[in-house]
């Protein structure tokens, strides 16, 4: 591309264009320079490699604002004749020294890194994120559970070089084994992977079977998570290094989303565990003692007092959700189960129950 081409001018659009006219423009353009609708042809290569350029630019809002600015500083506008004569010339990107910085420029030092790719550093290995279910009792006690999650490791056949075991391997006559292709403006080079070598900078003669000369394959990894005691729905759990390997070698961290499975017994409140135990009518009148399941998996006898009225709560210390070394408790809450049909016997006595005891009905 010429030193100071225009990406506006390039697409055929004007600098205040809309994202769909900047799509319209950029399909039109790419396919009818396209290097498969135009075989042996340079001259339409390089138009390709210009248009997909102002492309990737103006198609990404962040990028479009950082370029428009330098733009409106001169540096894609060609500088006058040289000479003494009337004004200084506009600025243009070569004059820039872009590895000391922008200072006085609104923050523009890192224009190459994040546009044009100069100096751009290896992405950071991306974070993987999955969800678990936990159980109730390990949400509430703490505990170990099993996930699995797909990642990208290099192929073990191959080692990540994408050749088949006996190929030669090569320099990518493409990107001249550097890895990535260039393409610009003067000082404003665009540097992209290299389609051809996947970025190796090397080429096999014939590709590995096991991951099609990717370098890479798609496996399943199955890790033990450690639940801290009292986790709720929608909490979060970081796994450092147990994640995806990024371009620097360095290995990214798992996030876990917690979904706690509901118990058919207990339910949380706060630190405490709340359950509802049914009674019937004759042991909420002269008492009872009733069995308890706890959040450990152990049976609590608890005694029911007579006259206990429905929805009365009795509270067993030291069983609920564990935090920071304290254990809430556990709250039963009695439910009197009321027959809903009684026999001519049954409610005859009621009856006269009733009477005696001067209940009306």
């Amino acid at each position: 591309m010429a030193q100071n081409a225009d990406y506006y001018k390039v697409l055929g659009v004007g600098e205040k264009a809309g994202a769909d006219d900047i799509k319209k423009a950029y399909r039109r353009l790419a396919k009818q320079y396209h290097p498969d609708a135009n075989p042996n042809n340079p001259s339409a290569a390089e138009r390709f490699k210009q248009i997909s350029e102002a492309h990737g630019v103006l198609s990404d809002p962040e990028k479009r604002k950082q370029y428009d600015l330098m733009r409106r500083f001169g540096a894609f506008t060609p500088r006058a004749g040289g000479g003494s004569g009337g004004g200084a010339a506009r600025p243009r990107a070569e004059d820039f020294d872009f590895t000391k910085g922008f200072d006085g420029f609104g923050g523009l030092g890192d224009l190459f890194s994040s546009i044009f790719g100069k100096g751009r550093r290896a992405e950071p290995p991306e974070v993987v994120e999955i969800a678990a279910t936990v159980p109730f009792k390990v949400s509430a006690l703490g505990g170990r559970v099993p996930v699995t999650l797909n990642v990208t490791e290099a192929c073990p056949v191959c080692g990540g070089s994408g050749a088949a075991p006996g190929a030669s391997i090569s320099l990518c006559k493409e990107c001249q084994g550097r890895g990535e292709i260039a393409f610009g403006q003067g000082a404003f080079a665009v540097k992209r992977p290299c389609p051809a070598c996947r970025a190796r900078g090397r080429v096999a003669s014939a590709a590995c079977d096991r991951c099609g000369g990717r370098g890479d394959v798609q496996v399943e990894r199955r890790l033990m998570v450690d639940v801290p005691a009292g986790v709720e729905s929608g909490h979060k759990l970081r796994l450092k290094g147990q994640g995806q390997r990024g371009q620097d070698g360095a290995v990214g961290d798992v996030v876990v989303t917690v979904t706690v499975a509901p118990d058919k017994f207990l339910r949380r409140e706060g630190p405490d565990i709340v359950c509802t135990v049914p009674i019937n009518l004759a042991q909420a009148v002269f008492g009872t003692r009733v069995r308890v399941r706890t959040v450990e998996g152990r049976r609590v006898v608890l005694r029911v007092p007579a006259g206990t009225q429905p929805g009365r709560k009795f509270r067993i210390r030291g069983q609920g959700i564990e935090d920071r070394g304290k254990r809430g408790d556990q709250l039963v809450e009695i439910q009197v189960h009321i027959p809903e049909q009684v026999n001519p016997e049954q409610e005859a006595l009621l009856r006269e129950f009733a009477d005696k005891a001067g209940l009306k009905y």
